[in-house]
């Protein structure tokens, strides 16, 4: 291999200190964030803008977990998360199978419907009298049904699923298999990138989720992490919110802080799963959504 001229060298460099102005750009928002968050109120008040503390606090942190009702919202949240993550991938998979059948009567007019759906829908207001006629206020179901199908989503794990050459299901139909166990053991394991990457679309909008709750849940007892670490935010600037759970002796530190606080006890999580779903994430968005 032929050494590198004078000039690709120079624009090897000039593009990793891009990058590297890049990478700095976006990670200096997280360091500001967790530093903030972990910064002694004293100092934090008087240097706001420190990236690195000298004295550090956990004091954020024991007011927003002064409460065990933390601890079992977080609880709910992971359950509302995988149990709806599944209740999504669930029906938009048997959804997306079919529609991505050429020889599916009707397919076109579904298809129809579910991009229609994407420019317009009912509102929030028909959208609570329905969950309400359902029966399904101040009920789980109520945050997991209503939202089980994602309309973007369907439509590009359609497009994955006619990626599948038809001859592996035509010898599959020969040797006796129904659609069902064709979609089982031979497309979805085909499939794993844009399961993948779905997985962690609803997961996220699952974990990040409490409009929802507020909704839907009278019962705080049954409310997600989000939800209260709002009620932690808005006790913090001194407005009105539930503070029974929490210790009225316990002194509240900085607005700011108590922000920055929730800001990572809220992403944490989700950042711990991403590498492990990383490897499938771009591959699965990018298949699905640019042939078909």
């Amino acid at each position: 291999m032929k050494d590198k001229s004078l000039g690709s060298r120079l624009f090897d460099a000039l593009n990793c200190v891009l990058l590297f102005i890049v990478a700095m750009c976006t990670l200096l928002p997280f360091i500001y964030i967790v530093s903030g968050s972990l910064t002694d109120p004293a100092e934090f008040l008087a240097h706001p803008l420190l990236l690195f503390p000298t004295k550090f606090s956990l004091a954020g942190y024991q007011y927003i977990f002064s409460s065990n009702i933390i601890f079992k919202s977080l609880l709910v949240t992971i359950f509302i998360t995988v149990a709806g993550t599944f209740v999504n991938l669930l029906f938009t998979t048997l959804m997306a199978y079919p529609l991505s059948r050429k020889d599916l009567d009707g397919r076109r007019t579904i298809m129809l419907l579910v991009t229609f759906s994407m420019l317009f829908s009912g509102g929030m207001i028909p959208t609570f009298l329905i969950v309400k006629w359902l029966g399904l206020l101040d009920s789980y179901w109520a945050l997991l049904l209503p939202n089980a199908i994602n309309a973007f989503n369907l439509i590009v794990m359609r497009n994955f699923f006619q990626q599948v050459p038809e001859g592996l299901e035509e010898a599959a139909k020969i040797d006796g298999c129904n659609d069902l166990r064709i979609l089982w053991q031979i497309v979805l394991p085909l499939s794993l990138p844009a399961l993948a990457t779905f997985t962690l679309f609803y997961a996220v909008g699952h974990w990040n989720s409490f409009f929802h709750a507020v909704l839907y849940i009278n019962d705080n007892m049954k409310w997600p992490v989000q939800v209260w670490l709002r009620q932690i935010v808005i006790l913090s600037q001194g407005g009105a919110g539930d503070s029974t759970a929490f210790d009225s002796s316990y002194i509240v530190p900085p607005a700011q802080i108590v922000k920055m606080a929730v800001i990572v006890v809220s992403t944490l999580p989700i950042l711990c799963v991403y590498p492990f779903l990383q490897r499938h994430f771009a591959k699965g968005a990018l298949i699905g959504s640019v042939k078909g």
